[in-house]
């Protein structure tokens, strides 16, 4: 990967639409990091890798519960170099938004541009495929809900917004013994400016995945609370054990839906189309959830946002719940 060897990749870990993740070794240590490639080949990357490295260098190393980031590497040809976490302004992010943003020669196989982002390794997978491959368990499952609200507030009070929280972008280490969830994939979230509540910031671009998509976002006209709403949607389906099949992977995904006939529609569009729908919590068996941690479901997917918590509340009602 670098001229210096200071990484060896080992195999490759998961794709995506916008970059490719690979595990990978520390020479000097032998330590495991897992390392994310985005080609920056169009502005549209450029602009997904530069949102995800603002993000984790402006939180580096504070929270157990988000991804940690150990360093960034732009590639441009075959020249490595490391992008500076200290300044928000360097020659390197402007030799990148110059190159790509700008287009210059970016087309030019044997001048691509890549951005390697070096993270903590997490050897249990994501979020999804650990739970799908265990029994439901009542214990485990408030320990991730009290991680991940506790994750998000977090980012809420660092003014980051995710924006595209679901099962497949939440990860699993088990370095310290316990399991432990690590928020990761922040290639569409948003670090907003100013001091201010971070609920008070408005967003306009409708992004995220489908099944996760609070009401609002699909209008194109939300807050920080569409990720309680996404949140929502996967404590539900984690405690219920509610999949649905991705119609382009044919993998089985963590989330909660509307059926109409044959079709499933996500919670968020049909409450759009209807928002006196009454949700049904529990969806399966009336004992498999206490009547408070019921009543934090239908809190955290309100229709209303203003009616819906935010991430500050959700983390102290977590703790109060008695499932």
């Amino acid at each position: 990967m670098a001229t210096e060897a200071k990484y060896s990749i080992v195999r490759e870990v998961g794709r995506g639409s916008y970059g490719v993740v690979y595990e990978a070794v520390v020479n000097r240590t032998r330590s495991k990091v897992a390392v994310k490639r985005m080609h920056c080949n169009v502005p549209e990357n450029v602009e997904l890798a530069l949102q995800e490295f603002w993000a984790l260098q402006s939180i580096q190393r504070q929270h157990e519960n988000v991804i940690q980031l150990e360093e960034c590497i732009l590639q441009y040809g075959q020249v490595f170099q490391p992008i500076s976490h200290r300044y928000r302004k360097s020659d390197s992010h402007l030799l990148l938004i110059e190159t790509c943003l700008k287009g210059r020669r970016c087309m030019d196989p044997k001048s691509a541009c890549f951005l390697w982002f070096v993270m903590e390794f997490c050897d249990g997978g994501n979020m999804n495929e650990y739970l799908l491959s265990r029994s439901p368990d009542a214990q485990l499952n408030n320990s991730f809900m009290r991680q991940l609200s506790s994750a998000v507030a977090f980012l809420h009070r660092n003014q980051i917004v995710h924006r595209d929280l679901k099962a497949d972008n939440i990860l699993i280490s088990h370095r310290c013994g316990s399991p432990i969830v690590k928020v990761a994939d922040f290639g569409l979230s948003k670090v907003c400016q100013g001091k201010g509540n971070v609920n008070q910031h408005r967003f306009s671009s409708a992004c995220g995945s489908n099944f996760y998509m609070a009401p609002e976002v699909w209008e194109g006209h939300y807050t920080a609370k569409a990720d309680i709403f996404a949140l929502g949607i996967i404590f539900w389906a984690m405690v219920e054990r509610i999949t649905f099949r991705d119609g382009d992977t044919e993998k089985e995904l963590l989330g909660t839906y509307i059926c109409q006939g044959k079709e499933l529609i996500p919670l968020g569009e049909a409450l759009l189309e209807n928002p006196n729908m009454k949700l049904q919590i529990p969806l399966k068996n009336k004992k498999s959830m206490p009547d408070d941690l019921c009543k934090l479901l239908h809190d955290m997917l309100a229709f209303n946002p203003k009616e819906r918590l935010d991430a500050f509340q959700l983390e102290v009602r977590i703790r109060q719940i008695s499932y």
